[in-house]
């Protein structure tokens, strides 16, 4: 498949089901109740995305305004969104096997890069699973301090916390 036969839409509740089937496949050693999902997309639901294919979803990325150096712990619940946020985080994106390689999500990062400028001068994540490299293709770089390393525990060993500029060029 190739990303011209799929397009980003907006995530629905209706989507949920799906998105948590796309997580048990894609992020199996991180494993996050359905509960964490319904609340990022209750919460703020504007960064929230789901790839629509020919033959069903095929990834989905989760966004939201957070914290600075302070990624939520894996498979916790947020209770509310702060006000101010100093980052955009990338809590989540998941691609099916069939769905990469097209160009998603460079495409839906740029959509991103234009909802996060309104919250923050930058955009956050966690790579995990060997992604760092993926990610710095994409203008992250990796973040490294002593209180990101508690904080990354509950990624595993080779999480890393990375960070750009909300807008790159």
């Amino acid at each position: 498949m190739t990303f011209k036969t799929a397009a980003w839409r907006r995530m629905t509740p209706a989507d949920l089901s799906a998105v948590n089937t796309i997580a048990a496949v894609v992020h199996a050693a991180y494993p996050e109740d359905a509960a964490v999902f319904a609340e990022r997309l209750a919460l703020h639901p504007g960064g929230c995305f789901v790839l629509e294919t020919a033959s069903g979803l095929g990834g989905y990325l989760i966004s939201h305004p957070w914290h600075f150096k302070q990624p939520p712990a894996l498979n916790a619940l947020l209770g509310r969104i702060p006000q101010p946020a100093s980052t955009y985080y990338l809590h989540d994106i998941a691609l099916l096997p069939e769905a990469r390689g097209g160009g998603a999500a460079a495409t839906i990062l740029s959509t991103l890069e234009q909802h996060a400028v309104e919250t923050a001068d930058n955009i956050s994540l966690v790579a995990v699973g060997g992604t760092v490299r993926f990610w710095q293709r994409l203008g992250f770089e990796p973040i490294d301090s002593k209180e990101l390393s508690q904080k990354l525990a509950s990624y595993g060993a080779d999480a890393r916390y990375m960070g750009r500029p909300a807008k790159l060029g």
